[in-house]
This record gives C-alpha cells, structure tokens and sequence, in this order.
C-alpha cells in the first residue's frame, strides 16, 4: 500500500522535546534483529470482522485531529482493547467517497487542506500490496510506552557498531512508518482487498495470487505481503534489512521496506515450536515461457510433459519445483502435499493467460515430496486430485503424485543406434506378452531386470510386450483402467527402476513393447474424470463420455488439448523410456461412434456415418507424431473389425475415404478366433472346419498383421492355450506343439503369452502368475512341460535364421500354397520365400494318424530338401517320426508343380523343412 506522508503533527516533537513515542519505537523495531519486537506483534493473532474494523476505522479518523501527544496515548489505549489484524473498510480514494459519508467520514474530512490533498494523491496510487504494507505499518505503533521510554529503549537496543549511514537508514524506516500509520490513509485505500483479494486467497479462488502476494515497489518503500497461515509471525530478510511483518489476520502479513526497488529476500516462518528459514514462493517470475504456452494453446506441445507436471529445478537461482495443471474451468487451484500437510491454503497458484494453465515455483521443494492439486469448481466446492502429468505416484492404494526427477545413465545406445535399420515388418518380430507384477510376483523392476532379460533370450523371442504398466488403482484392471498416463506403477519401483529394466532388455538384445490405453479411463473422483468440476478430459455429450462395456469413460478426441495429452503421452513413453513399440488397446471402440450401443444411444457424424472422426484423425496424428520424431519404433493396433487401412500411411485415402490410421501393425484377431475354434476341434470333425485354417490367406496382405495368443485368450474360463486342445494330455501337447509350428510359419508376426511357452494347464490368474513349479525337476511331468518350452525356443531359433519366415510378411509373393484344400486328410502345406527366391515348406498333420509316403508338389530347382524342425520330435515329447537325411524330390508333377516330395507325416505335427 501507499505509504501516508506526514501529516503536519506528526513530525513535531512531545513535549519533552523528543520525537513521538510511535516515531521512536518505529526506528527501534527496523534497526532490531527479530526478536526485538516479537513478543507483542505475535501474540495477537486474531480472527478479523466487519464490527470491529468500523469500530476502529471510526477511532482512528477521531484521531487525526488530536495533538501528537494525545494521538499517541489514545492509540496505546486502542491496541490494548481492540484486534490488531483490523480489516479496512474505506472507499479506494477520499476524492471518490459517496456524498452521503458517515459521522467519522465527515470527521476525517475536516482534517486541514494540505493533509488532504496529500492523501488524495497517495489513494490514487494505491494497489492491493500497498495497503498491506501500510497496515503493517499501522499495527506496529506504540502501544504504552511513552516518549521518552521509547528514546531510551531506542538508543539502548541499537547495535553497538551501526555506522551513519544505518542510523540515517533507521530513521528514514520510521518516519515511514510513521506516516503510513495514518488512519485516514489505510481508510482511503482499503476497499479492494478487503473484499476482493483477501476473501479470494483465503476462498482459494484467486487467479493471480502473485500480484497481490509477495514483494510490490510503491511510493516510498517496497509493499511485502505473505499469505502463511497458522504462522505466529513472519519476518522479511532482505540484505541488512529484516523486519517483521505485520499480522493482519488469517494468515496474512505485511509491511512496508524502505528501499527503492523489490529485493530478493527471505522470510523467517515462524509457527509454534519452530521457525521456518524460507524464500518466498511469490517472488518469482512464472517458470513457464511464451512458447510452452501458444503450443499447449494450440495443442501441439510434443514434449507436454517437460511444461506440465512437478518438476525440480533451480529457478533465479533458487531449488524448489515447478508446478503446473491444465484446468480452464477452476475458478482456483492450490498445490497441497506432504510439505505444507496437504493444506493448499498458503500456496495457491497463478493461472496463465487464457491457456487453462495454472502454475507456481514452490521454493525448497524437491524429489519426493508427496503432492495433489486443489481444485476450486465452478460451483465453489473443491476437490483434490492428484496431477494428470506426475511422472510417478505412490504406491496403489494410496494416490498422490510424487515430485521426481530421473538420474538414470543409459547403456542401450548401441540398441538404440541400429532398432531402425529394418522396418519392423521386414524384420523378425517374436514377441512374449508378459504381466510384469504377475510374471513373478514380489519382484521389483530391478529384480525382474535380473530374470527376465535372461529367460526372454533364452527362448529367442525378439520383443517383450508389457501389460499396461502405466500406474492404475484396481490391480484386477490388469492396468488397462489408467489413472496415471505418465507414470509407471510403483507397485514394482520407481520410473528409474523401470527403465533400469528396459535397459537390461534392451542391452540382452531385446525389443521393449507396451500396450498403451489411450481409449478410456477410470471415474475416480480423484484422478481425470471431471477434473475441474465439468467434463475435461472426457467428452461433454454423456452419451459419448460413458463407455458401455467398461463403466469407464472415453477421452474426447476431439478437444485439442486432450489430443495433445495423449499424443505427447505416447512421445514420453518412447522418448523418456525407450519403449520400442506401443501396442495400443481397444482401437475399435474408439473408430465407431456405436460401439456396443443401441439405437438411440448415439448420434452419426456430420456425414452421417458411423465413424468417430474425432478419433480417427487422433490416431492418425498420434502415430504420424510417433514415426516422426521416433525412427524404429512400431506402433499396433488392436482393432477387431475391418477398418480399412489401419496400417496404411495417413496420407494415402483408400477406397472409403479416409487415410490410413497410419499403425505400422494390427492384430489379426480374425486368425486367432478361427485357428483357436479349428484346433478345439476333435481331428475326426476338423474336415468340416478346414476353411477356418485357411480363410486368413484371403486378407493375408490387406494390413501387416500380428498373429496374438494373448492374455485375453487364456482367461475369464478361457482355460490355457494347450487346455483348449481336445484329446489326452498326449494329445494335447501335441496339437499344441503343431499348432506352434503352424503359427511361426504363417505370414505375420507372432505373440504368445506368458505361461503358455511350457503348456500351463490352469488359465492365467494375476494373483499367482505362471505355474513355474511345472517345470521344477522334482515334478513328475516336468519333462512334458520343458519339451514344449525347448520347442518354443527353438522356434524362435530357426525363425530368426530363416528370412523366409519374416523378410516378406506382408507381400504375397513371398507366400504360396502347395496343398490348402487336403480337408479330409486335415493337412496343411504351403512354401514361404524370402526375397531372394530361397523357400521354406511348412506343412502340417493336424490328424492324429501317421500319414505314409504323402506326395506333396515341389519346386523343381531344389534338389534336396531337410527337416529343421518336426514338433513330434522325442525331445520335445513326441513320438518321434521322422524324416532322416536329406529328402529328394521326384520328377513326378503334383499340386499343379514339376516335381513331388514324398513324406512320413507324424500325427498331430508340423515340419519345417529347408533346401538341404
């Protein structure tokens, strides 16, 4: 606030020939070290209200016509009976006051014609800071002392070394005070904060704390405000000045400092039983530039995470952390955590221009603290909610965000050099599906990177795939209902800890995938779903927010910065963690606006269609941004319909449209349900279903698919892969064994679930993960179990050193049918090609006889051709027919070829057999 200038009385001397005793004690209170004047201006800390602040505004006008000496007395008399932390109740300046004035205004007003126009100039001035210090001022005058105690006890305290220039210094700082303690002042200039900025910081709904807190240059000194509450006192440090604020109540404190500029300076906290030694938070300029601002405006801030979120750093050279949240429609939002016991009061945030961007430097702040945001909605309620951005949380069920930075040093850079030399869909690409907390239960990231690297290479698959791992409430989610889209769950570790696993994959030689969830989340009242007290993050139509199968509710695609979150999501997971792939869940309930709804229940597009444009063109932006910025990663999609051109460019329209979704693969989840329903089949009815083995020829090379064994196969009375196979157990292994076989050859990639590579026969439960003690030596049927995870590895073994199997997946010249119609026989055959012409034949038996001397045509330039793999093999528990030594073909024509091979077919088997 505007300092009062001195009136005509208040620079004579008593009577005594001595300045005033409220001059005297002012100068005392700058030139002393806190202490000096704590005992009283703490003490009395109270609760502020409309009767006592007239009641006082109207003592203090009376005052300004009384003698210095008598003003002096009856304001010692006034500190003892009445609050000190008054509330102003006056007009903004005396020029302006209503024509119909109280008896204390009319009192006030006759005050003589010099001091009047002094305040009408200082009340034009005025801002909300200003009168904070001059209220400051104003509590600090003398209470009892007299004159002449006051001279004594000034000259008694003062240092013994204090040069001039402090003396002259001192003194300035009184007469300041002096003047500023001009009740008419303080009345001139109230109005504002009290009934605008005070009640919005204490409301928690103000948008720019930052002017009205903190340090203001105004005339005569620098305004200092600090909003702490349930501080007994609070002191500013500022080079050689220090002095303690005034206590205006509910936590606020002011006072004004005699220097010409804003310092940078301290504050001494003081609570009960500690002081607290700190910097300001509301000091500092915004940490968030011009640019981070227009692009999140706009949508297109790639690296969202590097603006929004807790972030540690060092800010005009001061430690603390950055926090930032995207809420347009709060009316205030404060920042709670375990450094202020999760009370945002104290330290509410500014919001930045017209982006929905709140923000605030806290001071002193760092890795670890525990924190959420304090939302004030559109209704004035509040609700607390952990950031949308954290980069880590606590460990489920608790669900706060945690304040981290990454000090992890990665050692994959010879990985990350050469993942990007071949398109994935020309290269080989085995993955393993794997539900990290479940693969082996108690074990850390860091543990994990000690056992999984090593078991994953061992069986030769190319890739992992990671079930959600991003952070999740409900564990039976299996991580597909996210709360926190940036942070990796800490049921297993901290971020450094998981990337201290993708690490050791990735130096194993091993591929990192993840499935990413980007069509739905969760209704936790304290996570996204209606962040700011309106639909956010979700759409604003129920009808499209409400997800029907999952009680969740959907993103709204269409909002630009809800496009950028999730896009920036899946750059920081690729980025931030070198995750080589995002395998991205429930693309078909996204792509259709009535999926799994009625009619009634939706509404078409503006062209009448189906189609949800909104997250046709996400998608398409997401996987654009992606390939872009990220050389060598893949993107998959789980979409269970036929869109058309899910892995085709976004650039190039097909024949309905649109352009491609822009996925690098798709899973072919029509494979999976007809080869799944062939091979449960008994072999005697498989003749009347042979087409289910062979319809995914015909859309073979429509997109790069995936072939999948998922989760999702083996669970909820699903029963395990090799359980869905009829017959005995000798049997089933078998049928399981082919079928293997028969997946690995048919073009598209392969993904397999974990437990299923040794024959588990219970489906999968995340309680207690695979049945690893099947394989413990001690089990009697150990050995059926390892003979089925040894073919698996040496699947992937041959399949990574036969480029016919994967360097043409999805052209169809490197694919064709020797025998695809053998129905009654229940065989399968047909060769692969790489690109230089060199073939693989895969034939099949799924029948359970052994089938003599089977004639199968040939290519007649090969002159002899090996088995490199029969799953009937004794190793891997079968019966062990064979095909010893190399097989010549015989000029005789057969399946429309010039040359013949004659086979042992063993039962319910696959063979790979190669050019010898």
């Amino acid at each position: 606030m505007t300092p009062r200038p001195p009136s005509d009385d208040s620079t004579k001397k008593s009577a005594e020939g001595r300045p005033t005793a409220g001059a005297q004690k002012a100068s005392a209170a700058a030139s002393q070290p806190p202490t000096a004047g704590k005992k009283k201006a703490v003490a009395k800390k109270a609760a502020t209200g409309a009767k006592k602040a007239t009641a006082k505004t109207a003592v203090a006008k009376k005052a300004v016509e009384k003698t210095p000496v008598a003003e002096a007395k009856e304001a010692a008399a006034e500190s003892e009976s009445t609050a000190a932390t008054e509330t102003p109740a006056g007009t903004a300046a005396a020029k302006k006051a209503p024509a119909k004035r109280t008896a204390a205004k009319k009192t006030a007003a006759r005050t003589t014609a010099a001091k009047k126009t002094v305040a009408k100039k200082v009340a034009a001035k005025t801002t909300a800071a200003e009168v904070v210090a001059e209220k400051a001022v104003a509590k600090k005058a003398p209470a009892k002392k007299t004159a002449a105690k006051a001279a004594k006890t000034t000259v008694a305290k003062a240092p013994a070394k204090k040069t001039a220039a402090k003396k002259v210094a001192a003194k300035k700082v009184t007469a300041q005070k002096v003047a500023s303690a001009d009740p008419l002042a303080a009345v001139a200039v109230s109005p504002a904060l009290a009934a605008g900025d005070r009640e919005r910081l204490l409301a928690g709904t103000h948008h720019d704390p930052h002017s009205v807190l903190g340090a203001h240059p105004v005339p005569g000194g620098v305004a200092l405000r600090a909003f702490r509450p349930y501080a007994l006192s609070v002191t500013v440090v500022a080079g050689d000045v220090r002095a303690e604020l005034h206590d205006d109540g509910d936590g606020f404190f002011s006072g004004l400092l005699p220097l010409p500029d804003a310092p940078e300076y301290r504050l001494l906290v003081e609570y009960e039983g500690t002081v607290q030694d700190t910097e300001d938070a509301y000091r500092f300029l915004p940490t968030l530039g011009d640019l981070d601002l227009h692009l999140i405006g706009e949508g297109r801030h790639e690296e969202l995470w590097k603006a929004l979120g807790a972030h540690p750093m060092t800010h005009q050279g001061v430690t603390g952390t950055r926090f930032s949240v995207w809420a347009p429609n709060a009316r205030g939002v404060r920042v709670a955590g375990s450094f202020n016991f999760f009370d945002g009061t104290g330290f509410p945030m500014r919001s930045l221009g017209s982006t929905g961007v709140w923000e605030l430097f806290v001071p002193g702040v760092g890795e670890g603290e525990l924190y959420k945001f304090e939302i004030t909605r559109p209704d004035g309620s509040k609700t607390l909610r952990a950031d949308p951005l954290a980069r880590r949380t606590e460990a489920p069920p608790n669900t706060s965000s945690v304040v981290c930075a990454s000090h992890h040093a990665w050692g994959d850079a010879e990985w990350m050099a050469r993942r990007g030399e071949r398109p994935v869909h020309e290269a080989p690409f085995s993955v393993y599906e794997v539900h990290l907390p479940s693969w082996r239960p108690g074990l850390t990231y860091r543990q994990l990177a000690e056992q999984l690297p090593a078991y994953v290479k061992e069986l030769g698959f190319t890739h992992v795939e990671l079930m959600p791992i991003a952070e999740h409430p409900f564990g039976g989610s299996w991580g597909y209902q996210v709360t926190g889209f940036y942070a990796p769950t800490a049921r297993l570790g901290t971020p450094d800890d998981f990337k201290h696993l993708v690490d050791a994959l990735h130096q194993a030689g091993i591929g990192v995938l993840m499935d990413w969830v980007p069509a739905h989340f969760p209704r936790d009242d304290w996570a996204l779903a209606e962040f700011d007290g309106r639909p956010l993050y979700e759409h604003q139509d129920p009808l499209r927010a409400a997800h029907p199968d999952w009680g969740t509710l959907e993103f709204d695609y269409g909002r630009r910065e809800v496009r950028n979150f999730l896009v920036a999501n899946a750059v920081y997971w690729c980025e931030e963690f070198h995750i080589d792939g995002l395998r991205v869940d429930a693309v078909a309930s996204m792509l259709y606006l009535d999926y799994s709804r009625e009619p009634g229940q939706w509404m078409p597009n503006e062209h009448g269609g189906r189609e949800n444009l909104d997250a046709v063109a996400f998608l398409q932006e997401m996987n654009a941004t992606v390939y872009r910025r990220n050389p060598g990663v893949v993107t998959i999609a789980e979409e269970s319909t036929a869109w058309d051109g899910v892995t085709r460019a976004t650039h190039h329209r097909g024949p309905s449209g649109f352009g491609g979704l822009g996925f690098g693969l798709k899973w072919n989840m029509g494979w999976m349900h007809d080869s799944l329903e062939y091979m449960a089949h008994d072999p005697i009815h498989r003749a009347y279903h042979h087409n289910e083995m062979t319809f995914s020829m015909v859309y073979a090379y429509s997109e790069n698919y995936v072939l999948p064994i998922s989760h999702d196969e083996v669970v909820h009375g699903k029963r395990s892969l090799v359980s869905k196979m009829p017959g005995d157990w000798w049997q089933q292994r078998a049928n399981l064994r082919a079928y293997l076989a028969f997946m690995w050859a048919h073009p598209g990639k392969q993904l397999l679930f974990m437990g299923q590579e040794f024959a588990q026969g219970a489906e999968w439960s995340e309680a207690h993960g695979p049945d690893w003690w099947l394989l413990d030596p001690g089990y009697g049927a150990e050995a059926d179990h390892r003979g089925v995870r040894d073919l698996v590895r040496d699947l992937n073994a041959v399949y990574r050193g036969t480029p016919a199997l994967w360097e043409r997946d999805t052209e169809p010249s490197g694919f064709s049918w020797v025998v695809g119609d053998a129905a009654d026989d229940n065989v399968l055959a047909f060769l692969r090609h790489d690109a230089e012409g060199s073939p693989l034949l895969a034939v099949s038996n799924f029948s359970p006889v052994v089938r003599h001397d089977y004639r199968l045509g040939v290519p007649d330039d090969v002159p002899a051709w090996h088995e490199v793999l029969n799953t009937d093999a004794a190793a891997y528990g079968g019966g062990d027919v064979r095909n010893p030594g190399p097989v010549k073909p015989e000029p005789t024509p057969w399946h429309g070829r010039a040359a013949s091979l004659r086979l042992t077919l063993p039962p319910l088997a696959t063979l790979w057999l190669r050019p010898a």
